[in-house]
């Protein structure tokens, strides 16, 4: 945790072995695109996900199908798995039947709370959470006529106090709208009037462009404030890039510190190497190392080398040859054509 940002007080509840609120870390998590039916296509996306730091998993459990495929999946995956119910009570207890380690339900699309009891009753004897999750996108009717802020944080309130006064205290709120600011003043206001740990993130952000924008200013400036516990980049793209995202937010803001940080040089007219291609090479190799690394992928050893000297390892790529720096100094001078080879050498070295 930052020493600079103080979380709010939130209550803490686990997810199979995975913490969220209270002193538990700020955790990441993705939601699989493939169909929950498709179950090697699912465990697959779910094992890259894992691969790359996710620390939850979300999937859809739309029908009874897809509920028992949800069964195989977590038998087979070593993440917990939180499933994504809609519209049916039935399908929430299958999701619990098959393994599920939390559940997601919309108010607004389950709305009748009566069935809510016996759901509750379960989950609290199995100690597995609910997420009360609201998009304004899919308000209940009652509460379109309102302000967006009010209306999102009364529906939330509404539907958790409901489990609550069922006897169930394991429970993670989440709001979102995809306009940025009404998504940081709906938290705000609900950080403010409950001690629930908070899900947050900007809901049908966008493309992998314009949903990382809104998504960096509407999740950074909540955690900057304190707010939020676990956190979802909601990308149009790859799953990966939504959780290579959310732990790039937590690394910029200082409160996920043993992380490796990739420089990268914005290119010019000298530039003679693919600096892009070997970036996103290198974030990846590195998404999941837990020791506070720098590495500089630098265009041309010109101003490359100077550039790289406050790094732990650096390239500066060169048209024939290339420099590899190691602590800020030039540890060797490659042929450009082998570049990744023996720099991944050194870099499986340095991360022993």
């Amino acid at each position: 945790m930052s020493d600079i940002i103080k979380r709010r007080n939130s209550r803490q509840v686990s997810v199979g072995d995975v913490k969220i609120g209270g002193d538990a870390p700020i955790t990441v998590q993705s939601m699989l695109n493939a169909k929950t039916v498709d179950v090697e296509a699912c465990i697959k996306q779910a094992s890259e996900l894992r691969a790359v730091g996710c620390d939850l998993v979300r999937l859809a459990v739309p029908d009874e199908k897809s509920a028992y495929a949800f069964g195989e999946i977590a038998k087979r995956t070593g993440l917990p798995l939180i499933a994504d119910v809609h519209y049916n009570y039935k399908l929430a207890h299958l999701a619990l039947d098959n393994g599920a380690k939390k559940i997601r339900m919309n108010p607004g699309n389950m709305q009748d709370f009566s069935q809510i009891k016996p759901l509750a009753d379960r989950m609290r004897d199995m100690g597995v959470p609910v997420r009360v999750g609201v998009n304004g996108g899919s308000l209940d009717k009652r509460f379109k006529g309102m302000n967006e802020v009010d209306a999102l944080v009364e529906s939330a309130l509404e539907c958790a106090n409901v489990f609550e006064s069922a006897g169930m205290r394991d429970i993670v709120v989440a709001i979102k709208s995809s306009d940025t600011m009404t998504n940081v003043e709906a938290n705000r206001k609900l950080a403010s009037v409950c001690d629930y740990p908070l899900h947050i993130g900007v809901t049908e952000a966008g493309t992998f462009r314009t949903g990382l924008i809104k998504s960096a200013i509407g999740i950074g400036t909540l955690l900057k404030e304190g707010i939020g516990d676990t956190i979802r980049v909601s990308l149009s793209t790859n799953v990966l890039e939504e959780v290579l995202a959310g732990k790039k937010i937590l690394q910029t803001l200082g409160i996920r510190k043993n992380a490796v940080e990739v420089v990268a040089c914005p290119t010019c007219a000298r530039t003679e190497i693919d600096v892009e291609a070997l970036a996103n090479k290198v974030e990846l190799l590195t998404a999941n190392v837990k020791k506070p690394l720098t590495i500089s992928i630098l265009g041309c050893p010109l101003n490359g080398i100077g550039e790289g000297e406050n790094s732990d390892l650096g390239i500066a790529g060169g048209k024939e040859k290339s420099v590899i720096l190691k602590d800020g100094k030039i540890f060797k001078t490659v042929n450009s054509k082998d570049l990744m080879i023996e720099f991944e050498k050194l870099l499986k070295e340095k991360l022993k």
